[in-house]
């Protein structure tokens, strides 16, 4: 495998998940893009937390590029075999990010209006996309002490994936490895006030979600490349 190409570090996540009916998904999802499901499941998270220490390899953070909030839209999918995330929305405050990552990583960025307030022991999080009426406005924190999720389970399907999947100009589809540790999950509790993000896929996000929490990992990320088809 070729070197990674990028660091970065996740921080104070809340993973908000849904459980959806498979058709619902796989109609928005591209040809040879193979929806995965848990017990006959699919999900779709959403899931808001902070960037930190982003920069190309051998490179210094930035001030202005290496930190910033974000949120995205995701669900769970295979390709030749490989399990890994699809990205149906990305939101993010730092204009650079949003072109670079769509650029180069091929992925839906959307420029954002995101404020994180850190009270009472929780995180606040409102999430308002620039060009459209997708919003997030929520409060979340941990109510446990971290565990590993194990082989087999429905926080593992969940959360360890190491590879992300992304459509290129041409209309190919490429894959993005990523590597950290495993997740030090934590059960959440959450107040969700507002939630349109997946309204723009014709998906209600209905009913109380599956939370998890994690308060972050270092994280590699290798540079697209096509997937097996």
């Amino acid at each position: 495998m070729a070197p990674w190409t990028w660091r970065q570090t996740w921080y104070e996540l809340l993973f908000a998940h849904w459980p959806v009916a498979p058709a619902k998904i796989e109609r928005c999802l591209p040809s040879g893009v193979k929806l995965q499901q848990f017990e006959d499941t699919a999900w779709i998270g959403v899931v808001p937390f902070r960037m930190c220490g982003i920069a190309p390899r051998g490179c210094p953070d930035l001030p202005w590029f290496s930190a910033f909030p974000e949120l995205n839209v995701r669900t769970y999918v295979e390709v030749d075999g490989k399990p890994g995330v699809w990205f149906f929305s990305l939101d993010a405050t730092n204009w650079l990010a949003v072109w670079g990552a769509r650029r180069f990583f091929y992925l839906p960025y959307f420029r954002a209006d995101i404020q994180i307030e850190h009270r009472d022991g929780a995180i606040d999080f409102a999430c308002q996309r620039r060009d459209s009426a997708a919003q997030f406005r929520g409060r979340y924190r941990a109510v446990s002490e971290p565990f590993a999720a194990h082989p087999g389970t429905l926080e593992y399907f969940l959360t360890e994936r190491y590879c992300l999947y992304c459509q290129d100009r041409k209309a190919r589809i490429r894959r993005a490895d990523v590597h950290h540790v495993p997740w030090p999950l934590q059960k959440a509790e959450a107040t969700i006030e507002v939630n349109t993000m997946a309204d723009s896929l014709d998906i209600p996000l209905e009913g109380e979600p599956l939370l998890h929490y994690a308060a972050g990992v270092d994280t590699i990320v290798w540079q697209p490349k096509p997937a097996p088809s």
